[in-house]
């Protein structure tokens, strides 16, 4: 089953059983009959390889967030700690920055701020060219060389006085970490559609032997378990990387004095940045070039004319819409109460690299058994990729009223060292399937063929809501003096979004809208297209 456009069909078939003519001849007569059109075509030298498979999965191993997403926030915190106390004295959390006089934690938090603000303007320049041609590997080759770039510039900063550097690189950094990470898993949908397992569907589909929504929910099943298992073997893969890491600082002997343990921060975040160079290659030469989109106009004007459709257009695809609101309110919920329980835990442990080691192996071991739990109950039990995002959402609101209960009390409430190893079990087992989970829903109300600006629009938003949600919490921790004060904010923000999304977000009627989409968007370029002609 070829296809013109030979990486996925150039065009979705509508949401209930497609069909085209064809002609048969029946009692002497020729007559046209009804067949269903599969929404995916497949050309067999496209088809998605167990190779390819694990070498997507080797980059997410590599793009762990160890670098720049861990490690260098903690070092860069870190330095800002310590030129507050020369500045102070060891009780003083006020550097001046930015304009104005400010503590520590609303310096991070502004940080974050500044870098998902960054974030949005390059994803729409990106994301409006990324769907077209076979040149969208190479956004991600870009950015990775960056990514390590910022990685092994870490080895030139580490001491109190570089600490303007150290925000510099930290918010560099957080912007390669995350272009890098968005433009690895957009390819995760392509990747799916194009399994023999889906060809075998298709063929199935178009001989009437199974229905639309069966089709449609093995196509949902195998992007679940690309997602979910690649998450999982980058778990399993970053714990042998952070147990390499321990072998690390002990050969630099963190523990030494101040000094040793900034230069120990700086040597972990170059030496995670290399084995990420090296499991990340593979990728880059085992991806096959798939065409994308007919842009249907000079390249140029398509990028523009394609971000302008989606997002005037995006009215009309009401379920994505609903899940860009929810993806929003719970991503802004989640993103802060990350950070802000992490400005947290690096003030209980004091910023010992050894001991923050330890307790992202814990992490991280508990994300593996957690990602390894859900994907399991939901293949045995075939559940919807909502369901499994539903009841990732009420961890992350047990989550904030955890931390809420430390307004009131010093009891709990993340005040204390057994709280921040709680933390990082809970965490790793109850709330970490988000970060696959959430991407799968965007998959779910995407339309084909669109999933690079869809994914980028999704970051925009992403990013969006980290810039609101670490403003807000700054905020509020500079008015009331309490790094707890924003769990309140943050409870309530979780429990609005949850049940939005409970209520609102409906998966099968957001494809029979994005057939509909795809369908006006083809009718749009071939008015476009015969304006031009006639003209010329």
């Amino acid at each position: 089953m070829a296809s013109a456009q030979p990486g996925l069909a150039p065009l979705a078939a509508p949401a209930e059983d497609p069909a085209q003519g064809m002609i048969e001849e029946k009692q002497g007569h020729l007559v046209e009959e009804e067949h269903p059109v599969a929404p995916d075509q497949f050309d067999p030298h496209f088809e998605t390889s167990r190779n390819e498979i694990w070498a997507w999965y080797g980059y997410y191993v590599g793009n762990n967030g160890l670098t720049l997403f861990n490690f260098a926030p903690t070092a860069a915190q870190n330095l800002v700690y310590q030129q507050a106390e020369v500045k102070g004295g060891a009780d003083n959390t006020i550097l001046r920055f930015a304009g104005a006089d400010r503590t520590i934690n609303s310096i991070v938090l502004l940080c974050n701020g500044i870098s998902f603000a960054i974030q949005i303007v390059i994803f729409l320049i990106l994301g409006s060219y990324a769907d077209f041609g076979t040149f969208r590997p190479n956004i991600l080759i870009v950015l990775s060389l960056v990514a390590w770039g910022i990685g092994f510039g870490w080895l030139g900063v580490h001491r109190a006085e570089q600490w303007q550097t150290g925000l510099g690189l930290y918010i560099v950094g957080l912007i390669a970490y995350q272009l890098c990470l968005t433009y690895w898993t957009a390819a995760f949908p392509g990747l799916a559609r194009n399994t023999a397992v889906l060809r075998e569907k298709a063929r199935e589909f178009e001989d009437g032997t199974i229905s639309r929504d069966e089709y449609d929910h093995v196509d949902s099943m195998k992007r679940n378990e690309l997602s979910n298992v690649s998450f999982y073997v980058q778990s399993v893969g970053e714990i042998v990387i952070l147990a390499l890491i321990v072998g690390v600082m002990f050969g630099v002997h963190v523990n030494r004095s101040t000094a040793a343990n900034n230069w120990g921060l700086s040597v972990l975040i170059a030496f995670a940045s290399g084995i990420w160079i090296i499991v990340a290659l593979p990728w880059f030469f085992l991806e096959k070039r798939r065409p994308g989109q007919d842009p249907g106009m000079n390249i140029v004007l398509a990028g523009f004319w394609q971000l302008r459709r989606a997002m005037t257009q995006i009215w009309q695809l009401k379920q994505s819409l609903f899940y860009l609101i929810g993806y929003f309110l719970l991503g802004d919920s989640l993103n802060t109460t990350v950070t802000v329980i992490g400005t947290l835990q690096n003030e209980i442990v004091a910023y010992n690299t050894l001991q923050l080691t330890y307790l992202l192996l814990v992490g991280i071991a508990a994300q593996a058994v957690g990602i390894w739990s859900f994907w399991n109950i939901q293949k045995r039990w075939q559940l919807s990729t909502k369901t499994m995002f539903n009841a990732v959402a009420v961890g992350i609101i047990l989550l904030d009223s955890w931390g809420m209960i430390g307004i009131w009390t010093q009891r709990f409430g993340f005040h204390h060292v057994w709280e921040v190893w709680l933390y990082q079990v809970f965490y790793g087992l109850f709330v970490c399937p988000w970060y696959s989970y959430s991407q799968t829903m965007i998959s779910e109300v995407t339309p084909r063929g669109k999933e690079f600006l869809f994914f980028s629009l999704f970051s925009i938003i992403g990013k969006t809501s980290s810039f609101i949600g670490p403003l807000v919490s700054s905020a509020i921790i500079d008015d009331t003096g309490n790094n707890s004060s924003p769990f309140y904010f943050l409870f309530g923000l979780s429990v609005a979004s949850f049940i939005f999304l409970l209520f609102f977000v409906d998966v099968k009627k957001s494809r029979t809208e994005q057939a509909a989409f795809l369908e006006r968007e083809r009718a749009a370029k071939e008015k476009l297209r015969g304006s031009e002609e006639t003209l010329s």
